[in-house]
């Protein structure tokens, strides 16, 4: 058997050690054209447009039919 820690490992030096493991959130900005939410340096997916021009064709969503 290999060698093993004589004592339990406190809680806090877990927290130490994972400390760069941490989730951080998404940053979002707002597009200038339509103002909704979208993710830096991505074209916005709401209207297609990047850096002031257009540049995806945006197809509109289909009706639902009952």
């Amino acid at each position: 058997m290999g060698p093993l820690p004589k004592r339990k490992y406190a809680k806090a030096r877990q927290g130490e050690r994972r400390s760069h493991l941490g989730l951080i959130p998404t940053s979002l900005v707002l597009c200038p054209q339509c103002h909704s939410p979208k993710l830096p340096h991505h074209v916005c997916l709401i209207c297609g447009s990047y850096a002031g021009r257009e540049v995806i064709e945006v197809k509109s969503p289909k009706k639902k039919t009952e």
